[in-house]
């Protein structure tokens, strides 16, 4: 089996070594301290802090070792390796995942709703997979008086083909600063042709009603853009839909528009208008319309009894049979510009090669004697070293989560270490299926 790390790493099996042309020259590390008293909750998941130790700035992590590998099932390999940063030795997990393997599926581990969390291991056995790590940011805690959290993560969902979920505004997302020319909207998944990508994905939908057509700027977030309309359905969960109408594009944490209006539509029929935004389950064939600001006054010239066609889509280069959101940090074995510079933290992190027939999912442990954590430059440099061309960062902190079921277990464990000493529920994950 694959052992999580309460004892010393066995013998190095193999060793990646990367062109210092391509990543620069590894930084010689400090050595790792022990962890601080557990930060106050960011709001994120992510565990970042607003003030991280004053280090060197990290480009790429030191020669990456593996020091142990267990195939899972045909096509899927857990590794354990330890590499260096600023922080430090650094060990984590990695599982290589062969897409043409004809048994191999990934998909999305959620819930059974979008608003909603669990841990990575619940999911992962409530739905059968051998291996899984935690996937997005999400809205874990909230500013707003009276507005429950959601649970919800940031960007888009798709699991089987199906659109879950759209992405907030860049300003109402969670986690590290965005680089340069991304944005909420973009993910990693697998598409219709069998290859992983890291691509974006825009929501297109409309409201066809007898005065006109609006145009649909949300699907099951916890965020709608300011004079936006949003679709909720019974993918949503119970919570309360209060939080989509607090924040602004720019800032989260702005206060929560009064100028709101909700319209129930039943089989194509409204059945309810209201200026009050409202919470629990939504019937299947049931669509809830949430309009604030401008796109309140829209939503109140609808009566009951109005015929209302509604239609939506993620559109993309890609077509996804699954994906799931994370911000870009490689894109052609390369770490993106301006990636955020702060202190080493667990991560976690997905990437495929350039051909798309492999995905690699990467756990770092964090914060603790025995491994320092990386930045998120020195994980992009890490997935480049494990195979990676392109790749993202996901939710990290106490979030980060590797979980797997060893040949002739019954049920998927922790194999990582959490930094909050157990595992967080989270919004979503990746998950591994044979």
């Amino acid at each position: 089996m694959v052992k999580t790390r309460t004892a010393a790493v066995a013998a190095v099996m193999s060793t990646a070594v990367l062109s210092t042309a391509v990543l620069g020259t590894a930084l010689t590390a400090v050595p790792a301290v022990a962890a601080p008293a557990p930060p106050g909750t960011d709001g994120a998941g992510s565990g970042e802090r607003p003030a991280a130790r004053a280090m060197p700035r990290a480009a790429a992590v030191g020669e990456l070792r593996y020091t142990s590998a267990l195939p899972l099932s045909p096509g899927v390999v857990a590794r354990t390796f330890e590499t260096s940063g600023i922080g430090g030795k650094a060990v984590g997990d990695l599982l290589d995942v062969d897409l043409r393997a004809p048994h191999v599926r990934v998909g999305l581990l959620y819930p059974g709703v979008v608003a909603q969390r669990a841990t990575v291991s619940d999911m992962a056995n409530a739905q059968h997979a051998i291996a899984g790590v935690n996937g997005d940011f999400f809205n874990i805690s909230e500013t707003h008086a009276g507005v429950p959290p959601t649970g919800a993560p940031s960007g888009p969902e798709v699991d089987g083909g199906r659109a879950l979920k759209a992405a907030v505004p860049d300003g109402q997302r969670f986690g590290p600063a965005l680089p340069p020319g991304t944005s909420a909207r973009d993910v990693i998944g697998v598409g219709a042709d069998r290859r992983g990508h890291v691509a974006s994905l825009r929501l297109a939908g409309t409201v066809r009603a007898r005065l006109g057509t609006l145009k649909l700027r949300g699907l099951n977030q916890y965020a709608l853009p300011v004079d936006g309309v949003g679709a909720f359905t019974s993918e949503w969960g119970t919570v309360s839909r209060q939080r989509a109408v607090c924040g602004t594009d720019d800032a989260r944490n702005d206060p929560c528009s009064t100028d709101t209006a909700e319209v129930a539509v039943r089989r194509g029929v409204v059945t309810n208008v209201s200026d009050t935004v409202g919470a629990g389950a939504i019937p299947k064939g049931t669509t809830v319309l949430v309009g604030r600001d401008g796109g309140a006054a829209a939503l109140r010239k609808l009566r009951t009894g109005d015929r209302v066609k509604i239609g939506y889509r993620l559109t993309g280069k890609v077509r996804f049979r699954f994906a799931v959101g994370g911000f870009p940090i490689l894109r052609g074995g390369r770490p993106l510009d301006g990636l955020d510079a702060a202190g080493p933290a667990p991560r976690t992190a997905a990437g495929v090669s350039r051909d798309g027939r492999h995905l690699y999912l990467a756990v770092v442990d964090g914060r603790s004697e025995t491994s320092g954590g990386v930045t998120v430059a020195e994980l992009a440099s890490l997935l480049a070293r494990a195979g990676a061309s392109a790749g993202v960062n996901l939710d990290g902190g106490g979030s980060s989560a590797f979980v797997a079921r060893g040949p002739g277990e019954a049920s998927a464990t922790v194999r990582n270490v959490p930094s909050d000493g157990r595992e967080r529920a989270v919004a979503n994950g990746i998950g591994v299926f044979s």
